[in-house]
This record gives C-alpha cells, sequence and structure tokens, in this order.
C-alpha cells in the first residue's frame, strides 16, 4: 500500500452513526479486519491490495458495538479561536493580514480568557479597540464568540470528503 493512502483520513462513527473521530486508514482497515466494524463508505475507487486480494479503501467506517465515549472538550487555543472564527477578523470582517486573539471584556475589566471571551481580530481592529469593551470603542462584533461542538470542529478543521456530509449534519452541496 502507498503510504499517502493507508494515511488518508477515515470518519469513524459510533454504532448509533454519532462521528467519534477521524482515522486514519490503516486504523479504519484493522477494525474491519478485526471485526470491530462496518464500511459504509468507501473512497472513490481506491483499492488496498494484499497477496491475494484486493479491498475497497474505507471513507466511512461504523463501530459494530456502541462504545460510550466522554465528553469531547475543544481545547482553548490561540489557534483553536482563530479556526472557530474562519480566520476572520470579528470587527471588520477582513481575512487579510495575520491575525490576533483579543478579549471582548478587556481583563482589566474582569474579563477571562474563555470561548465566549475570545475573538479572532485583525492587528488593526485589535489596536483600535485597545483596552475597551466594544461598546465603549463603537465597534460591532458580527459573531456571539461560543465554544464550538465537537461536530462543528471537525467541518471546519478537516477537510470533508464529500462522503461524510450526511454523518456530519452538512448539506450535500
Amino acid at each position: 500500500m502507498a503510504t499517502s493512502v493507508i494515511n488518508s483520513s477515515v470518519l469513524l462513527l459510533n454504532q448509533n452513526y454519532e462521528p467519534l473521530q477521524v482515522c486514519s486508514a490503516r486504523r479504519a482497515v484493522v477494525l474491519l479486519f478485526q471485526g470491530k466494524a462496518e464500511m459504509i463508505e468507501t473512497a472513490d475507487g481506491i483499492k488496498i491490495h494484499t497477496v491475494t486480494r484486493e479491498y475497497a479503501l474505507p471513507s466511512v467506517v461504523r463501530l459494530w458495538h456502541y462504545r460510550k465515549v466522554p465528553y469531547k472538550r475543544i481545547m482553548l487555543t490561540r489557534k483553536n479561536i482563530i479556526t472557530r472564527d474562519n480566520n476572520r477578523c470579528q470587527y471588520c470582517g477582513s481575512t487579510k493580514g495575520p491575525m490576533t486573539i483579543d478579549h471582548v471584556i478587556p481583563k482589566r475589566m474582569g474579563g477571562d480568557d474563555s470561548w465566549e471571551n475570545l475573538i479572532c481580530a485583525c492587528a488593526k481592529c485589535n489596536n483600535k479597540k485597545g483596552d475597551h469593551t466594544p461598546e465603549q470603542a463603537q465597534m460591532h462584533i458580527l459573531k456571539k464568540p461560543t465554544m464550538p461542538t465537537f461536530i462543528t470542529f471537525i467541518q471546519r478543521n478537516v477537510s470533508i470528503a464529500d462522503r461524510w456530509r450526511p454523518f456530519l449534519f452538512m448539506d450535500s452541496n
């Protein structure tokens, strides 16, 4: 098997079709051969070969038995804030230039480091706002900051194969 093929991404679903994670094709093939999962969708005509047989490369696999998983908490990091906000300044809408992280309510006014208080901002807007609230700086936030869900995070972070879209609650466009 070519290294790039076996390392390609596969969507792993729980027994109830809930998205669990994105894993490598190698891991998905092992789960299939161990009888722990079934193939739901194949990759576009890509095959993997053994000495005597040929198999379709999986794109989506589902576990046979339900696996109870703890709540998936997404780490609060600069990269994840920028990803959540689609690399777009939440004040002016720009996607140009390097992005910074801005506290909606400044720390000196009791603002904390949380999903609800941190947004992506271009350097120009962050400097304009300074150490004030958006209202004091007469600036408007385009989208209220919230903590993303695990599914939302997968939708934004991973190159989504068309075959995955129904399992990630995305339209087919």
